[in-house]
This record gives structure tokens, sequence and C-alpha cells, in this order.
């Protein structure tokens, strides 16, 4: 058992649970969410409050405000998954955590301010960890359908004969062009 008292087979006994549950919510046109503390619990790699950490860290190299926790804890997760395959990185985590923590005279990085976090982050950008977490970040949360139409991108157009004739031209946040522009 790990740190959180949640084993493999726990793990995956309570994960098919939710998502039989999202499942059956889904169907009966509920909504179901799964927030941070759930994903950060359930990691097998690295420890909850490295996974906050991260979290932390994705979220200023990302920052959407309208976007919730859980969207950035995907990318914790997809960290912790491959951690789990690479223990090299494990450690790189570790360390890059240590280092995020340590930047301010040893206070926590998630107990700085957003512009300490983000000088903290800044100071690291040559590092590892920074290309690290930045990778899977935008990986985790760029390939989001929920995300993605968050922003207004509609999805694929391929399979619907291209843009052309499905508003490419809709985006309501551009101003629009004089006539004889």
């Amino acid at each position: 058992m790990n740190r959180s008292g949640m084993n493999r087979r726990r793990f995956l006994e309570t994960s098919g649970q939710a998502a039989a549950g999202a499942a059956i919510a889904a169907s009966a046109g509920g909504a179901v969410a799964i927030t941070p503390q759930h994903v950060l619990a359930a990691t097998r790699s690295i420890s909850s409050s490295h996974g906050a950490t991260l979290l932390a860290m994705a979220r200023q190299l990302f920052p959407h405000d309208e976007l919730g926790d859980q969207y950035y804890a995907a990318a914790v997760a997809l960290l912790d998954e491959q951690a789990a395959a690479d223990p090299d990185l494990a450690a790189q985590l570790v360390a890059g955590v240590a280092s995020l923590d340590g930047a301010m005279g040893g206070m926590p990085f998630i107990n700085l301010s957003r512009g300490n976090q983000l000088k903290v982050i800044e100071s690291l950008e040559d590092t590892p960890l920074f290309a690290t977490v930045r990778a899977a970040t935008l990986g985790a949360l760029y390939t989001d359908d929920v995300v993605t139409r968050q922003f207004g991108f509609e999805g694929s157009s391929v399979e619907h004969g291209g843009y052309i004739n499905r508003g490419f031209d809709d985006l309501g946040w551009l101003p629009e062009l004089p006539d004889n522009a």
C-alpha cells in the first residue's frame, strides 16, 4: 500500500465503480465531477503533496481562470503514469518539486502568491522539470474536448467537410472589419 492507504487493486475497484456511476449519471443526464483531490489521492509514483505542487505549476504555466483544477490534475495524472514507468523521471519530479519549494526561502510553492509562483517558474525555465511539466500540461489540457469547447473550438471539421460551410468566420471575440477592408 502507498501513503494514501490505496493499493492498485483498490484503485481499480473504486475507479471502476466511479466509471460505472459516471455512465449511469451521464445516461440520466447528470453531471459527474472528478475532483483534483481524487486524482492526487490516486497517484502511484508521486506523493499527493508533490502532485499538488505540480498542479499549481501547471496552472501557472497555462493560466485559465475559467478552468477548474480538475483539468490541470489530468497533467499530474499523466506525469504520475509516466513516472511509474520511469524511475529517472520520478526522481526528476521529486527534485524539481524540492527546487520549487526551496526557491523562496523554503516556503512551499503552493503557499506563494501567484506573482511569486510565476517568478519561481521563470527562474526554472531552462530546467528539465519545466520542459517536462510544460509538455505534460500541453498534452493533457489542450487535447481535452471539454477544455477546447470552453475556448470556443468546435472540434474537428474534417468529417463535416471542413470549416468553409461550418462558420469558419463566426468568432465572436474579433472585431468586425469595415466593408472596404
